[in-house]
């Protein structure tokens, strides 16, 4: 799945637009390397990312289209 699509979908980033910008800008990272909106997702990637003054890092448990909110939580798991 798309970088982009996967941030929409897990909820991590509210909207698609800003994902891709997100990506572009340099502030998101696929196991320590700088994305593009177009990189694929795969199950156990790190993905690091940037927003404001945090930086969060998550592994990717599951990649599906989900829904709703609940649902969008098992998709990754938050790494301290």
């Amino acid at each position: 799945m798309r970088l982009d699509k996967f941030l929409k979908n897990s909820r991590l980033i509210k909207r698609r637009t800003i994902a891709k910008e997100a990506c572009e800008k340099g502030l998101v990272k696929i196991n320590d390397k700088v994305a593009k909106p177009s990189d694929n997702v795969n199950v156990d990637d790190i993905l690091t990312l940037k927003l404001g003054e945090r930086e969060v890092s998550v592994r990717v448990k599951d990649i599906t289209d989900v829904n709703s909110k609940k649902d969008a939580e098992t998709l990754y798991e938050r790494i301290d």
